[in-house]
Parts: structure tokens; sequence; C-alpha cells
């Protein structure tokens, strides 16, 4: 169970679909991480609906019995909110909150409305903006006399707080007004980039909740915020490294997810950017989560959409002191062994045949397990980069076992 700190949490449910392309574990999955989102928005599930379909229901997404169960469970438990896995349609949304009478979220405003408590800065506060008038646009027909009825709580922060701006020209408008604000803030923040000389750059990418965060703090010893919530971090932290006596630059960049809102990607373009202009990723996985394989595939497909999946990347493996495999008893002749079988041995091994020894690490960035091979692996794929641009540097960086032997007068 998820620990809940003492506040009020959003009674809610929640809703997914079995079909052809997602089968009833893949679902359930979904529905644990749609569950932790809600968690995260402020909200706590009280049960969830599933229901195995061909395809969605055009009008209602699940069929019209699932339809009255939901809504005989949600009067009979006062619930306030129904939160669906898939993005809804318009037209869906407007028929299901019509027919439930309650608050209606899909998986998309439920993230965007977590992007919205996180961001901080004014440039996050702007990217999470436009990306929601961006999906509020094509709802805004059906959506408002629903929130007259329903005003704050999750999916209700940002511009669902302000009525004047139902009208389609105006979010128009407002949205055209967020776009040249993001372009003069790009500006800005490609020169900042521009300035920081030729160091090179790292960048720290990954799943939500890996582990990023905490890894630069042991890095960088720095303090940026950690916490075990998705998208603890929004805005790109940058920070000054130093190991030995290399320098480089290392980046904090925001969790992707599964199902991440295309207007999510398209607004948080220049925080990206620190992906795209980076010399080198660190692309963090959390060995501890059973899903893990299908978070790396999640995040290399995004690493695609913005063109920068060739680039060198080293596999981090974090949190291995959570790690824990299933086991099998001795006189158990039935179960067949499986991946969640292996040992953190064997998935070096696995691992390392996929990608290479030299771009694989297995660590604990809390315990510090395993740390200082971590920061030689580091060292020297930085130190290979930089000698490769500059050569006439390339007595300053000795390799790392040279740098690490004590001196004479020691």
């Amino acid at each position: 169970m998820i620990e809940r700190e003492e506040i009020n949490f959003e009674r809610s449910v929640i809703v997914g679909i079995i079909t052809q392309n997602q089968d009833e574990s893949k679902l359930k999955e979904y529905l644990d991480e749609l569950e932790f989102l809600t968690f995260t928005a402020g909200g706590e599930v009280y049960k969830r609906f599933t229901q195995k379909m061909d395809k969605p229901n055009p009008k209602t997404f699940v069929g019209t019995g699932k339809m009255e169960e939901i809504h005989s469970y949600i009067v009979e438990n006062d619930i306030h909110t129904v939160i669906f896995d898939d993005e809804l349609t318009p037209a869906q949304q407007k028929n299901i909150s019509r027919e439930l009478d309650c608050k209606v979220l899909d998986r998309t405003n439920l993230i965007l409305d977590i992007f919205a408590q996180r961001a901080q800065t004014s440039y996050a506060r702007t990217q999470v903006e436009l990306a929601q008038f961006q999906y509020l646009l094509p709802r805004l027909s059906g959506m408002w006399t629903h929130l007259e009825r329903q005003r704050g709580g999750i999916g209700m922060r940002g511009p669902g707080e302000t009525e004047i701006e139902t009208d389609r020209r105006i979010v128009r408008d407002r949205i055209t007004l967020l776009r040249e604000k993001l372009k003069v803030i790009d500006k800005q923040m490609a020169s900042q980039r521009g300035n920081r000389g030729a160091m090179v750059r790292v960048a720290l990418v990954g799943y939500t909740n890996v582990g990023k965060s905490t890894l630069m703090n042991a890095v960088g010893k720095s303090e940026v915020f950690v916490e075990n919530k998705l998208f603890a971090t929004l805005d790109t932290t940058v920070r000054k490294i130093v190991i030995g006596n290399l320098p480089f630059l290392l980046s904090d960049t925001v969790g992707f997810i599964r199902k991440l809102p295309t207007q999510l990607v398209e607004s948080f373009k220049s925080t990206l950017d620190e992906v795209r202009e980076a010399d080198l990723l660190l692309h963090v996985v959390d060995i501890s989560h059973h899903d893990f394989e299908e978070h790396i595939e999640s995040v290399n497909e995004i690493l695609k959409d913005i063109k920068s999946n060739d680039k060198p990347t080293i596999m981090v493996f974090n949190k291995i002191d959570a790690y824990k495999a299933e086991t099998i008893e001795e006189d158990d002749l039935m179960t067949e062994r499986t991946s969640k079988h292996y040992t953190i041995e064997e998935w070096k091994k696995t691992w390392m045949s996929k990608v290479g020894e030299d771009n694989t690490i297995f660590i604990s960035a809390t315990e510090k397990e395993n740390f200082e091979e971590f920061r030689k692996k580091i060292y020297e794929t930085v130190r290979q980069i930089h000698v490769t641009r500059f050569p006439y540097n390339n007595f300053l960086f000795p390799d790392y076992e040279h740098l690490m032997e004590p001196s004479e007068e020691e």
C-alpha cells in the first residue's frame, strides 16, 4: 500500500479496458501506474473497474452495463472523480460526464494536472499552461457546464479555474500568446546553453521516479528536490560536476512516462533540448520495478521522437539494493523460470551482452553501492569525448586508475 500523509485525498475510482492489444496483466500494470498518478495528484483510489472489449465504445468508452455499475458505485460511496486510463475523445468525455454526473478525467488530464502542481518556475508554469490549453480547446463545448458543478481538486488547477476563458477565440489567443512567450524564453535558454563553454554535457534521462534526482545529488553534492512521487522534477537542473580533475555539466531532466501526452512533449521542447544537445546520456533505470524493461522501451521511443536515440548512452541500473527476484521452491515443478526470477548477476549478463559491458553499470544511488565504479565509468567516457574534441588537452586528464594513484609524497 502507498503510505498516505494526513491530508484529505479526493475519493476516486479508475477505469481501464482489456483489448486485443492490452491483455489483463498489461492492464493491471497500467492501472497500478494510474493509481500512483492519482495518489501523486492528491487522490485515493477506492475501486478499479475493468471490462473486456474489442475496442472502446465510441460514446462512453465502456459498455452500458459497466457504466451503470460505475454510476451505482460512485453514488453509494460518495466518489468525487472517475479517471480513465486512456485519453477520452471530447464526445466521450461529454457523454460520460452527463451519465455519471461527477468529475471525469483521463490519463492525459491527470498527468497535466500533476505537472500544474509541480511547476515551480515561470517557465515551467508557462509550458504546463500551454499544454493544458491545447488539451482543453477541443473539449470546451462539453466541459464547462460540468465545471460549473465541480470546481477545485484534481484536474481543475491551471486554466480550469478561469471561467472567462470558455470562449474558443480567447483560448486560441491565449495559446498564441503562450507560444510567443515560450519562444522568447527558448532563445534565452539557448543563449545560456551556448554560454556554458566547451565542457562536455551529460544528461540524466529515464522513466519518472527512477532516482535521477537522487543520483544527481549523490554525484554533484547538490540539493535537487527528491520525493517518492511521479514527476517530482519538472525544471531542468544543470550542475557543474568535477570527478577527479575533469569538469563537465550534468543536467537532470523531467521524467518520461508511458502514454506521455503529446501536448507535453511539444510544450516542454526547450527542456528536452538539454537532452538533444547532450554529448552523453545516462539512461537511469529502476531495476527494482517489475516492469523496468518496458520503461526502457518507453524512454527509447521518446528519445527517438526527439531525435536523440543515437547519442552515446550508458545504461545506469539503479536501486539494486531494493531488487528482489521471485523465488521458486525446489519441489515446484510446475512454475516456469522467467526473467522475473533472475538475480542481479543474471541481469548483468543479459544487459551487458545487449549493449556492451562499457555501456552498463549497476548501482544504488541511495546506498552508494558500486559508486566508485560508476564514477570511473563516467570519468573515462567523458574524458574520451573531451580529448576527442580537444586533442591538445589529452595530457590534462590521465586515465582513472592513474588519476587515483597516490603521489610519492603521500
